[in-house]
């Protein structure tokens, strides 16, 4: 029985805390959420509804119990295939600095959102009794993350482990489909690739279309079926991944702006600012003082 607040769906996509957030979420209908990205980890427990997850152009349709794996350099999008229907899951949000500090030598707790490795799939699909555990986990550790009990925050620690442990395990052998077939995947995820290893170069629409021979408005239509976003959209929301990555390294915003491709720094400061409401030199010096009150 839960003995924890369910909530609807929030907008909030920033992390209050400094290690994890967990939630439960159910709403009486579902909606579409733009294509984004987060400074975090997202481990999403999907438990009733009619939807599909588009990341980085793989296209998956959850089932009751399955769990998605998002990393922070990830581009995704949640899409409602049946509005009016109920849609219910838990969301567990994951510091990198966290899950790093609680990994040792032996065990990588970010391995299971490694989407280098050759079968790596966003989505795992447990079976009944591996999908009985998680929930269990899932419940027991939003119960202990939410309550006043005494040692409530160290039985969470140790089950909030427990979970990143045993979906490490199941990633390293689970063999989901990594997209519904589909005759455009292919050359979209080719495009996608180019995208990410010159994104500090001039790209357009135009430009791609003829590198990939194909005609722009088939592309521009593709695209945005696929992933979600239009080319331009994508090109921006790529780059500055990157050039949140380069601030929080320490690298000055005139510098990042000369390696991640915005041209002028206009181009910049704009881009940035819209996506997350404060300027790149602003981010700079937050991320400046935070790493020298961790030392």
């Amino acid at each position: 029985m839960e003995r924890y607040q369910v909530h609807p769906f929030h907008p909030r996509q920033q992390m209050r805390g400094e290690d994890y957030e967990i939630f439960h979420y159910r709403d009486t209908q579902s909606r579409q959420v733009p294509v984004h990205h987060h400074d975090f980890y997202e481990v999403y427990l999907f438990l009733e509804g009619n939807v599909e997850f588009v990341v980085e152009g793989h296209c998956y349709t959850p089932r009751p119990g399955d769990l998605m794996l998002i990393n922070p350099t990830e581009l995704h999008q949640l899409r409602s295939r049946s509005p009016q229907e109920p849609y219910e899951r838990m969301v567990l949000w994951i510091a990198p600095e966290h899950l790093e500090g609680c990994s040792t030598p032996q065990t990588n707790l970010l391995r299971c959102f490694d989407n280098s490795w050759e079968h790596h799939s966003n989505l795992i699909r447990w079976d009944k009794t591996q999908e009985n555990r998680a929930l269990s986990l899932f419940h027991t550790l939003l119960r202990e993350r939410s309550g006043q009990g005494y040692g409530g925050d160290v039985a969470a620690q140790g089950i909030w482990l427990q979970l990143m442990v045993e979906i490490n395990r199941l990633s390293a052998v689970n063999q989901t489909s990594r997209e519904l077939e589909d005759r455009g995947v292919q050359k979209i995820r080719q495009i996608l690739e180019y995208i990410d290893r010159n994104y500090n170069k001039k790209l357009s629409l135009d430009q791609l279309a003829g590198e990939f021979f194909i005609s722009k408005y088939y592309l521009s239509h593709e695209f945005q079926r696929l992933v979600g976003a239009s080319v331009y959209r994508y090109i921006i929301q790529r780059r500055l991944i990157v050039a949140r990555q380069m601030l929080s390294a320490g690298i000055s915003p005139t510098e990042v702006n000369q390696n991640c491709g915005f041209g002028d720094y206009s181009n910049f400061y704009r881009a940035f600012k819209e996506e997350y409401g404060i300027s790149p030199s602003d981010f700079a010096g937050l991320q400046r003082g935070r790493t020298q009150n961790s030392t």
